[in-house]
This record gives structure tokens, C-alpha cells and sequence, in this order.
């Protein structure tokens, strides 16, 4: 008998629970038969609510208001999630273009809260992954609730849960498997938790390293919620947090070619010649802010960016760009830190990670000092690292060990694991690369329609579509961006996210099963509604 049939032997319709449209007493019969009441709790182990009313005031109630929703006004109940697909309580299916990530999260309902537990040995088999009571991840590269990744944590989960001071086979497996990704200068792992973790070690390690405080950011760059994550995250410090920028902080130009400080002219952007000058511009900066701060007393220590900037409007820098900053950096002896946390693991389909497009035609590649990596490593489970030539680790902390409590523990190191398996062995890397192919091609015939369409850019399945007023002036049009996201999950069930300085770039950053189906369903219905609101704004114009 599989897990999920033994799990249905316990609750015969526990299946269909909240999956389909019900009548309210339908519910309540449902309820009744699993013995729960609406506002149980059951031994202290979670309140469950049923309506979604219910749910949102008691959210309200028990939750920090700064802990905001996904769709704030009609936040959506997820009560299960399966590879590219969420499931509301009607059993409403919603095709995820974003992986999960956005500032405001989705309500999700745990029935298990309220339910005895069970004791149940055998591992989840069903391809299905019908486990309704999962709560959606956070975040997820290879698909929602893989059955592999499902399967390979809960096994783990039962055997140990012990940290990296005892033995265990999985870290270094795990590590080995991380490391084949990465060129062999690259040879040491450090685990933690997310990649607010990792960003605020990689600090540390850049620290210990040149002896150096300060380091040298770009404009709008978002490196996590920690502390000193913040301090270097313009895009948190330049939006009225409390956090604001410290003196050990410098800001650089973000490499936009766009609406960037050095922007290309409309027929400009073919031309290789005039992407370079601007890419050679924008490393002159950064060579400055180094000198200048050095002429201030101030030594610049470290240059982190994120690979393509993500929060800061699926920027794509230009060819060289990493490579010319590294030969600044490293003359001024400074070290370069690269966040992968978003972009990495196959996500732009050329390449495992984001840093490695930059390459020149010889094929030679710029290599950072310092990697960090997080979100999707675990598919949902936390789980983050920092990778680094071994001289720089062993220099950290002095004679103080690192250690982190969970970083690196089995269960963590089992999802990640599987996680590079899946890609691997599930040719997600290819299936990326194509389908990045197509993704230019429908958005840019999308741009051809629209002239509300400004810019197009990307790779692999991480692409932005910059709306704007005016062509010619590039205006920002932040409120069609709002407008297409709401009427896109309320007509189509399509979530997309924005995001960029004004808010007006929609951001498809898919899990990687998703399908040319799932493509041209999101881009038609992403076509509809620009044609919608643009015949609109003509009308009252």
C-alpha cells in the first residue's frame, strides 16, 4: 500500500477536501466527519478556518501587518500546489509565472493543523503529489512539490535531523554536487538557511579577507532582510525603511541599458560596439567609487551583485560587464561577490548560473570570488550556501568555528540534493534554454502589438516586460502593470508579478516545468489585456 492510499484509508475523503466547488453544506458535512469545528484548535496545535473571511481576520489578528498579502485586496487561499499549478479552496487552478516570488505572499491553508496526528512509515510515491495539505513554497525551481524533492525530505526527515558537527554522507554529497556547477577555483561550501544568510556570511568572508568594511552596491540591488542585507539592499534603503544607507555602503550605477544612467537610443540596441562603450562607461564608475572613497580614508573591500538584477527590473547587464569590473576590483584589492539567490540553478537556460553568460567569444569566463545561492536550492525547503576559494573561507573568523544550527543539516542538504538531480536528470537545463527562446520570441512579437510595451529582456525563463506611457519618453506606466496582474488572475488565473524602481516591469520567472502550453496561455492572456487597457486609455484620452 502506497503513502497516499494508507494516508486516504485515515480520512476517505480527505482527497477532495477543499479541492472542488462545495456547497456550504457540503463543508460542513466534510468538516463534521473529520470531527474538526471551524474555530478548533485542537490542542494547541492551529486554528483552522474555513472561509476565507474567517481566515483573513484571524490572519490579521495573529500575524504582523508588515507580513502583507499576495493580492492584497483578494488574496488567494492555496490549499495545495502541484510543479507549475496552485489549487485555491473552489479547486480553482492558477498557472504560476512567477515561482512564488513576490514582496506579498498567497493565504495558505495546513487542514493537518487541526487533524490527530499520524503514524505513517512508508515514503510519498504518487507521481500526483496530492498532498492537499501542504502548505505552497516559498519558492520553487524544478516544480511544486516535486514528488522526488517531496519524497527524498520526508525520507531524510525520518532517519536524522543532526547538524554538520556530526557526519553525514548527504553534506558532502551535496556539496560535491554544487561544486561540479562551478569552475574548480571555486572549491569550498558554506551552508546556511536563505539568502539573507548567505549575503550577510559573504560579507563577512569579504571582510576577513581584505581587511576591508566598506563595499560597493548597485542602485536598486536587493540582497535580503537581515540587517546588514538591508544596509547593502537600495531597494529596501531607498523605500523609506528605517534602515538607511550606512557610511560602509557605496551606491554604483546599475548597468540598464534601458533606463539606466548610460541608456542606448531606440536603434541602438543591435549595435555591439555602442552596448560596449556604455558597458565600459558603467565599470568607470565603480573604479571611481573605489578611489573616491579611498581618498576619503575609506577602503572599498568588496563589489557584490546580483547576477541580473531581479527586484531591481529583470536588469540584463552588458556582455563584459562582470569581467571589466573584476580586473577594477581585484587591482584595487577588492573581492567579487555574485547573488545567485534568484537567478540560479538553470534559471536563464545558457548557463547553471546567471555569472557564467558572461563570457567572451574565446569561451573564457569571468569567475567571482564569492557565490551565494538560495531560494529554489531547496525547492521550498530553506536552505542557502556560500561558495568560495578555500584561502577566504579559512580566513573567516579567525580561530572562531563557523557554525550554523540548521545550515547544512541532512534534511536540508536531502532537498537540495534532489533538487540538482531533478535538473540534471530531468533535462531542465535544455528544456530552459529553449524555452527562453521562445519566451523572446512571443514577447517581443507582444512588444510588436503594444506600444505600451517598452522594452523586452531576459533568458532562460527569467524575463521582464518594461511597460510604459510613452515609447519615446520611457515613462514608467506602473498602473497598467497593476492593472494587467489583477485582471489576469481574476480572468485567466495567470499570476505574474511586478516589480523595477517604479513598479512597472512584470516579472515571469516560471518554475522550470513549465510548458509551451503554459507559455502561450500566459502571453495570450497577457496580449488581451493589454489590447483591453490600451483601447481603454485611448477612449478617455
Amino acid at each position: 500500500m502506497d503513502y497516499f492510499t494508507q494516508f486516504i484509508g485515515h480520512f476517505p475523503s480527505f482527497g477532495t477536501l477543499f479541492t472542488k466547488q462545495s456547497s456550504e453544506s457540503e463543508k460542513e458535512q466534510q468538516l463534521q466527519q473529520h470531527n474538526i469545528k471551524k474555530d478548533e484548535t485542537n490542542g494547541g496545535r492551529g486554528e483552522m478556518a474555513t472561509e476565507k473571511a474567517e481566515l483573513v481576520a484571524k490572519r490579521a489578528k495573529m500575524i504582523s501587518s508588515k507580513c502583507q498579502t499576495f493580492y492584497a485586496e483578494e488574496p488567494i487561499l492555496v490549499t495545495r500546489a502541484s510543479m507549475q499549478f496552485l489549487f485555491d479552496e473552489n479547486g480553482r487552478r492558477f498557472l504560476d509565472c512567477i515561482s512564488n516570488v513576490q514582496r506579498n505572499f498567497v493565504l495558505s491553508l495546513h487542514p493537518l493543523q487541526s487533524l490527530a496526528p499520524l503514524s505513517l512509515s512508508p515514503p510519498i510515491s504518487s507521481p500526483l503529489n496530492p498532498f492537499p495539505s501542504f502548505p505552497p513554497l516559498p519558492l520553487t525551481d524544478v516544480g511544486h512539490c516535486h514528488p522526488r524533492v517531496v519524497e527524498a525530505v520526508h525520507c531524510q526527515m525520518r532517519l536524522s535531523t543532526c547538524n554538520i558537527r556530526f557526519l553525514s554522507p548527504l553534506l558532502t554529497e551535496c556539496a560535491e554536487s554544487l561544486l561540479q556547477t562551478l569552475p574548480a577555483q571555486l572549491d569550498t561550501v558554506l551552508f546556511c538557511n536563505s539568502g539573507s544568510e548567505a549575503n550577510d556570511l559573504a560579507l563577512q568572508l569579504a571582510r576577513d579577507w581584505t581587511g576591508a568594511k566598506d563595499v560597493a552596491v548597485l542602485e536598486h540591488a536587493y540582497h535580503g532582510h537581515q540587517t546588514t542585507a538591508m544596509q547593502m539592499s537600495p531597494y529596501k534603503f531607498d523605500r523609506g525603511a528605517k534602515i538607511k544607507q550606512p557610511k560602509w555602503v557605496h551606491v554604483c550605477p546599475t548597468p540598464d541599458l534601458y533606463r539606466g544612467k548610460y541608456r542606448l537610443k531606440d536603434d541602438e540596441f543591435e549595435d555591439e560596439k555602442k552596448r560596449t562603450e556604455l558597458c565600459i562607461k558603467y565599470v568607470e564608475d565603480i573604479r571611481q567609487t573605489f578611489e573616491q572613497a579611498q581618498i576619503k580614508g575609506r577602503k572599498v573591500g568588496a563589489f557584490i551583485a546580483e547576477a541580473l538584477q531581479s527586484c531591481g527590473g529583470q536588469v540584463m547587464p552588458p556582455k563584459g560587464y562582470f569581467r571589466r569590473v573584476a580586473e577594477v576590483v581585484h587591482a584595487l584589492g577588492g573581492v567579487v561577490v555574485v547573488d545567485e539567490v534568484q537567478t540560479g540553478f538553470g534559471r536563464v537556460g545558457d548557463a547553471f548560473w546567471a555569472y557564467q553568460l558572461d563570457r567572451d567569444r574565446e569561451g573564457d569566463q569571468f569567475i567571482p570570488d564569492i557565490v551565494t545561492m538560495g531560494k529554489p536550492m531547496g525547492n521550498g525547503h530553506p536552505v542557502a550556501a556560500v561558495v568560495t576559494r578555500r584561502e577566504i573561507a579559512d580566513r573567516h573568523c579567525g580561530e572562531v568555528c563557523y557554525f550554523n544550527t540548521y545550515g547544512g543539516n541532512p534534511v536540508s542538504c536531502a532537498a537540495a540534493l534532489s533538487v540538482l538531480k531533478v535538473i540534471r536528470e530531468e533535462n531542465l537545463l535544455e528544456h530552459c534554454r529553449e524555452m527562453g527562446k521562445l519566451f523572446r520570441k512571443e514577447l517581443n512579437a507582444l512588444k510588436e502589438r503594444h506600444q505600451s510595451v517598452g522594452d523586452v529582456r531576459g533568458a532562460g525563463m527569467f524575463w521582464g516586460v518594461d511597460l510604459v506611457k510613452s515609447r519615446r519618453s520611457r515613462e514608467p506606466n506602473s498602473e497598467l502593470a497593476q492593472r494587467v496582474i489583477l485582471r489576469l488572475k481574476r480572468q485567466d488565473g495567470v499570476l505574474l508579478s511586478s516589480d523595477g524602481p517604479y513598479g512597472n516591469i512584470l516579472k515571469f520567472k516560471p518554475p522550470l516545468c513549465f510548458g509551451e502550453d503554459d507559455l502561450r496561455k500566459a502571453v495570450n492572456a497577457l496580449d488581451k489585456a493589454l489590447a483591453e487597457f490600451t483601447t481603454e486609455e485611448e477612449k478617455t484620452k
